[in-house]
């Protein structure tokens, strides 16, 4: 099954964006959101989700729908697996870095596993407790394994209940649906984790954004399957509205808060409830780039290496969180607390360094299978 180096290079791009974003640098504000009210996380979610669309549903038309729910739960193996060694990565190196230096970023990042180390561990494993930085992959996990079913039932049924359903849950998400629920875990099951350590990203509200990636992708898999199309005056309004959406987030009076201090006006580009308004901006966002990215594709130089960095996007997302926390193990979060000329070769060795792996990885891939079976790099494309 052929590679899309398209869908390859954005998603590169969305890795490169993460970097600049999760570094604590000069560079982390301003290449913050470049787009808008719109982080790269959004891009790489619903890009990984349209993939996975894609693949399984060919998967499942070739060879069945066992076939695509091995796929699926092979994949979600894959990720536990580098969540896991990531948190271990966390657990013990940096927390003995952290606490050697007597780094507050890493206590900060580590308050409840310090107070608690054991049910830290476990919890973690269970992918219930998530420090930050680390708590997208769990939600990775979660869509991945509520995948087979769903799209097996989509498949079958149409994708009208699936959308309704995932919009649904999106809505309730917004008015606490997740606190109630951790309340009534944590009176009936006595689970020992905060609310405020289990992620950071509502998976119920970004549920919606990965069905919808997947619904997308899977009207793709057929051969004969037309182009995205949009009427003219839809896309004229959808680059009025990303235009204003980029001058507003980089000229606006509040940078990336939207609203300044209106906790309440922000909820709605809210990145972690995915706010109505934050999924406009995608939406419009999206529209120009499927309108006007095939054109531009066809005419810029392909970026190998921004493509490779896309290809491995499972051990380069790992390995840029591996490189941002040592960064503040033994600097800290502030932004500032290089000059500039140390920001950008902190960055040059990163980037570096991520590329080495996405280098390293194709190199794995490459090599002649052994044994009766072996995953398809389209199957180990989805996330």
């Amino acid at each position: 099954m052929k590679r899309y180096w398209e869908i390859d290079a954005l998603r590169g791009l969305m890795l490169v964006l993460m970097t600049f974003t999760h570094l604590p640098t000069r560079f982390t504000d301003p290449l913050g959101q470049p787009f808008g009210f719109v982080s790269a996380a959004e891009g790489f979610v619903l890009l990984s989700a349209f993939v996975a669309g894609l693949v399984y549903t060919r998967i499942s038309d070739r060879q069945g729908v066992d076939a695509m729910r091995r796929g699926f739960w092979r994949r979600a193996l894959k990720v536990y697996l580098a969540q896991a060694a990531t948190l271990l990565f966390l657990f013990t190196i940096i927390t003995q870095v952290g606490l050697r230096i007597d780094q507050p970023a890493v206590k900060n990042l580590l308050s409840f596993y310090l107070a608690s180390p054991v049910e830290g561990f476990v919890y973690s494993l269970l992918l219930v407790y998530e420090p930050a930085l680390l708590d997208i992959l769990p939600m990775y996990i979660f869509f991945m394994l509520m995948s087979p079913w769903v799209l097996a039932f989509a498949l079958r049924h149409g994708w009208m209940g699936v959308m309704v359903t995932s919009a649904v849950f999106w809505a309730l998400a917004q008015f606490g649906f997740s606190e109630w629920l951790y309340a009534l875990a944590a009176q009936y099951l006595h689970l020992p984790v905060p609310f405020h350590e289990m992620g950071a990203f509502n998976a119920f509200a970004w549920q919606f954004l990965w069905f919808a990636g997947l619904w997308l992708g899977a009207s793709r898999h057929a051969p004969d399957a037309e182009p995205f199309r949009f009427p003219r005056w839809l896309v004229a309004l959808a680059v009025a509205l990303a235009i204003y959406g980029i001058w507003w987030r980089h000229h606006g009076i509040n940078g990336q808060a939207p609203f300044g201090g209106d906790e309440e006006l922000n909820m709605l580009f809210d990145k972690w409830q995915l706010g109505p308004l934050r999924l406009v901006n995608l939406v419009v966002l999206g529209i120009v780039a499927v309108h006007f990215g095939p054109g531009l594709m066809r005419r810029i130089p392909r970026l190998h290496w921004l493509e490779g960095m896309g290809s491995a996007s499972l051990p380069v997302f790992c390995a840029h969180l591996v490189a941002v926390l040592l960064v503040l193990a033994f600097y800290g979060d502030s932004q500032t607390a290089r000059p500039w000329w140390g920001d950008v070769l902190l960055l040059g060795v990163v980037f570096a360094w991520l590329y080495g792996v996405s280098r390293a990885t194709q190199w794995w891939d490459s090599r002649p299978p052994k044994g009766r079976y072996r995953d398809t790099g389209a199957v180990d494309s989805s996330v």
